[in-house]
């Protein structure tokens, strides 16, 4: 499904002294979604819609809450109201991770996905196992992250003037394992002036990152769809483009907040 991984982009650690270790702020924010793009055989006249996400922290992992609401309109068939709730928990080392996805349309549950995966290690391979929408196993590949330690690491390229890298990436958000992410980092970039009043969370610097989403099978040469934000040393990503190659999404952050710390 196409409208099923909007969610943002993860990472994990650098090895010792490669770059300084990312802060990560929890935060709740708002985005508005609307159409910025549509190609004519698209036939997707309009989309508005709004997104709320919550990237927590709990002593021994970060949580993940994205919950959106987006209306497509098309030009030769009805609207198509999308309804969507992703929540996970992934344990500090990147090594835990557990997922629960649950989307409707037009009111009747569309896809429903729960399960959690585990890594033997860090750079090692993995399972994950599937409750639903079926019990299933699969293996994933060395060097597969998850998606928290996957944005932790591009911030931490971002640090160390790095500009391209390739990971294996596991979100759990479909059934067909983990995924190929080329990431671009653009030069840093510095707090906006008018946008950092909204919010001291958003009076940092940041990349602007462009990530291409591959499918599991290495013989497809193009990606699934292509995710560009501003994202900021704390997490943060201030403003979004979701390009899925016949149109795209785009998402503007509307409020922000902090969430409080875990006293551990």
């Amino acid at each position: 499904m196409k409208h099923t991984r909007l969610a943002l982009a993860a990472a994990l650690c650098l090895a010792a002294g490669a770059a300084p270790a990312a802060e990560i702020a929890p935060h709740r924010a708002l985005y508005t979604m609307s159409l910025a793009s549509s190609r004519t055989d698209s036939g997707v006249t309009a989309a508005q819609g709004t997104m709320a996400y919550q990237w927590g922290e709990t002593c021994d992992g970060w949580t993940v809450e994205q919950r959106y609401r987006l209306t497509m309109s098309y030009a030769e068939a009805q609207d198509v109201e999308i309804l969507s709730n992703f929540v996970t928990w992934e344990s500090k080392d990147g090594l835990r991770y557990r997922f629960n996805q649950r989307e409707l349309r037009n009111g009747k549950v569309d896809q429903e996905i729960r399960g959690e995966a585990n890594l033997a290690g860090r750079g090692k391979g993995g399972t994950a196992k599937f409750e639903l929408p079926k019990e299933q196993t699969m293996t994933l590949p060395a060097g597969t992250l998850f998606p928290s330690a996957h944005t932790i690491q591009l911030i931490e390229h971002g640090q160390a003037g790095d500009n391209f890298i390739t990971r294996k990436v596991f979100d759990g958000a479909t059934e067909e394992g983990a995924v190929l992410v080329s990431a671009v980092i653009g030069p840093k970039a510095k707090p906006d002036p008018a946008k950092s009043q909204m919010s001291p969370l958003l009076q940092r610097p940041g990349w602007h990152v462009r990530l291409a989403f591959f499918p599991a099978d290495e013989n497809v040469e193009k990606p699934d769809y292509e995710l560009a934000m501003l994202l900021l040393d704390n997490g943060v990503s201030r403003d979004m483009l979701i390009d899925y190659g016949e149109y795209a999404i785009r998402a503007t952050l509307d409020s922000i907040e902090k969430v409080q710390k875990p006293q551990c």
